[in-house]
């Protein structure tokens, strides 16, 4: 296309129309600063210069100033409850709520924040009333997962049960922790003075029902009936069927191998009380040469002082940490070593290694072993003496695995 030189006369015209355009959106901006308060710019100045405490007193009066302004007001209640200062974000979503003039979606929102404050406060009851005052809002399926949590941390199953039920009907998705639920109750039941066995069976029928109904995958199902199957044998224990109670343990062994630790001490306690101790020793080798585990290993090899004497615990030990070295396996090994009454004959056994020397070495392996001797969440990290069904720290269900950090490093 060739050049026409009357073309030229858009030049000026469209350089006066930016200027126009530019010089309108100016005056816009500065009438619209005009109408701001100066503990607005105080507060970004602040800001800038890294004085958040200042920051804050500074946005408080904005807010006073002008109610309006109710994104500052929500900014606001979030800050104070990020830094834990739950009275002023309580007081802020309060002071929203109590404005006639504020429009519904709004008003659904600060009550939503309000119930997060009351939650973090932990004021539960509060908490609650104001979750519940959300369920027929936009804010309905993050309240009802909140209300799940305070009836998890309120121990109240039956209505956490429910809840998750109404969750399902909302979501498509699994929930496995409703297979704990039943288990809690059964658990409750099986530990109520006397025990209410009816409880018990109901509560864990329902348990393995929920397990088939909820469609989890392989390794939370496996979680769900380990723990299942471990209070099907406490309960058998508790009725006196020890047939019974032996199927549930032995079930664990064969199905979920790395839980075998958890039941070691109960199911030689159950041949013990048969009177087969010798047949639950060997139950327990055979499957620590199939799936090895340090809680096995200790289980193992006390039993084998007891019943064979130190000399066959000692070949033990050092056949077992030859093929799996571990820490923390020698230092329960010189643990139970220690705790022998029998001096002289310790003395004889363990020959050039003396009962003060023990006492050295387990002193300096156990300052480095102290740290692996615990289970740990994968979800956050929270690290345990004991294993837990539900994490203290993010109470993230079936997060813990069933072996000693020492194990998983």
């Amino acid at each position: 296309m060739d050049f026409e030189p009357w073309w030229l006369i858009f030049v000026p015209v469209l350089f006066a129309l930016g200027w126009l355009a530019a010089r309108f959106d100016f005056r816009q901006m500065l009438r619209e600063t005009r109408t701001l308060p100066d503990s607005y710019f105080k507060g970004l100045n602040f800001l800038l210069n890294e004085q958040p405490d200042r920051a804050i007193d500074a946005f408080v009066e904005v807010a006073k100033l002008d109610p309006e302004t109710t994104e500052l007001h929500f900014a606001l209640g979030s800050l104070f409850r990020r830094r834990g200062e739950m009275e002023r974000a309580i007081r802020v979503h309060q002071s929203l709520l109590s404005r006639s003039d504020l429009p519904e979606a709004e008003r659904e929102h600060a009550q939503h924040e309000l119930a997060h404050d009351f939650l973090k406060a932990g004021m539960l009851d509060r908490a609650e009333s104001a979750f519940e005052q959300l369920k027929d809002t936009r804010y309905a399926l993050p309240a009802l997962r909140s209300l799940i949590r305070i009836y998890e941390s309120e121990h109240d199953w039956p209505r956490a049960i429910e809840a998750v039920k109404t969750l399902q009907g909302l979501v498509d998705e699994p929930v496995p922790q409703i297979v704990h639920y039943y288990c809690e109750q059964a658990q409750m039941a099986l530990a109520a003075k006397p025990f209410d066995a009816d409880a018990a069976h109901t509560a864990l029928d329902a348990a393995d029902h929920a397990a088939k109904q909820a469609g989890q995958g392989e390794s939370a199902t496996k979680a769900a009936k380990v723990r299942t199957a471990m209070l099907r044998a406490r309960l058998a224990q508790l009725e006196g069927d020890l047939k019974r109670e032996r199927m549930y343990l032995e079930s664990i062994l064969a199905d979920a191998p790395e839980f075998a630790g958890q039941v070691a001490e109960q199911l030689l306690a159950n041949y013990r009380n048969a009177g087969q101790a010798a047949e639950g020793l060997d139950v327990l080798q055979k499957q620590y040469a199939r799936y090895a585990s340090l809680d096995l290993f200790n289980v193992v090899f006390r039993e084998l002082r007891v019943q064979q004497g130190a000399a066959p615990a000692w070949a033990f030990a050092r056949g077992a940490l030859r093929h799996h070295p571990s820490l923390l396996g020698l230092d329960r090994l010189l643990e139970a070593e220690l705790s022998s009454t029998d001096g002289s004959q310790q003395d004889q056994e363990q020959g050039p290694v003396r009962g003060a020397d023990l006492s050295l070495l387990r002193s300096l392996i156990h300052k480095h072993t102290q740290r692996l001797d615990r289970y740990a969440c994968r979800t956050c990290g929270f690290q345990a003496r004991r294993y837990y069904w539900q994490c203290p720290g993010c109470n993230g269900w079936e997060t813990y695995a069933p072996r000693r950090l020492e194990e998983l490093e």
